[in-house]
């Protein structure tokens, strides 16, 4: 069981409802629970059940309807959209299917992105982006740009970008959707060692069964629901 400081994501009762015209969906409804510091996880479920939506409130990109999400000691419906921002900006890295690369920039001005709007100084910047591009093996690519790399290579940039900051909690959106095999495997290692390294917590949303087979842990959705929550300690 783990003890209630290791908890840095807690939900009650959360429930997400959007209108649709005379009618209403409800995307998340009653979900309860908690998620430890170092977790590997992974909310699966199929298109629709709620596991995008869960990710974005989480993240504090969206805020629920009723119950509450606590993340990092912050409830997430009472933050302003200033807080919201800064939530993000200093704890919270972001990982998309698609690589959401500027192509004007060089792969270490992507890199350095999130550590400007931190307002960190020149000679660290350049230290903490150097040593994200070694973690995912991309160092000697600095200076070129998103069009000069391959799938595999782009999204590890993305990995890059969203580990630079050291952030406690990184949340993963279908991030294999658009990689082979091959490549899915290899940024799966990568972000599995991340974890290890730096104890970052990774929740990722996904019904990728290559993404499922390096799951810790599993919460199984459906229609917005847990419909199953299970230790599965398979991450390699």
């Amino acid at each position: 069981m783990e003890t209630s400081d290791s908890i840095i994501i807690q939900t009650e009762k959360l429930e997400k409802i959007y209108p649709l015209g005379p009618a209403e969906i409800k995307a998340l409804d009653n979900v309860t629970l908690s998620i430890a510091k170092g977790e590997f996880l992974g909310l699966v479920g199929p298109s629709g059940s709620g596991k995008t939506t869960l990710l974005n409130i989480i993240g504090s990109l969206d805020a629920p309807s009723s119950g509450s999400a606590a993340v990092l000691g912050r409830r997430i419906e009472l933050l302003t959209h200033k807080e919201s921002s800064r939530l993000r900006n200093e704890h919270i890295g972001f990982i998309f299917q698609t690589f959401n690369l500027l192509p004007v920039y060089t792969v270490y001005e992507n890199v350095e992105f999130p550590l400007l709007l931190q307002g960190i100084p020149s000679a660290q910047r350049r230290t903490m982006v150097m040593q994200a591009l070694e973690w995912v093996g991309l160092a000697e690519r600095a200076s070129s740009k998103p069009a000069q790399l391959s799938g595999g290579q782009s999204q590890r940039v993305a990995i890059a970008r969203a580990i630079v900051k050291r952030p406690e909690i990184v949340l993963a959106d279908e991030p294999t959707a658009n990689l082979d095999a091959a490549n899915s495997h290899n940024i799966m290692k990568t972000m599995v060692d991340l974890n290890k390294e730096l104890k970052t917590t990774f929740i990722f949303a996904t019904h990728d069964e290559k993404v499922i087979s390096y799951l810790n842990r599993k919460i199984t959705l459906f229609d917005g629901r847990i419909e199953k929550d299970e230790i599965t300690g398979t991450a390699r």
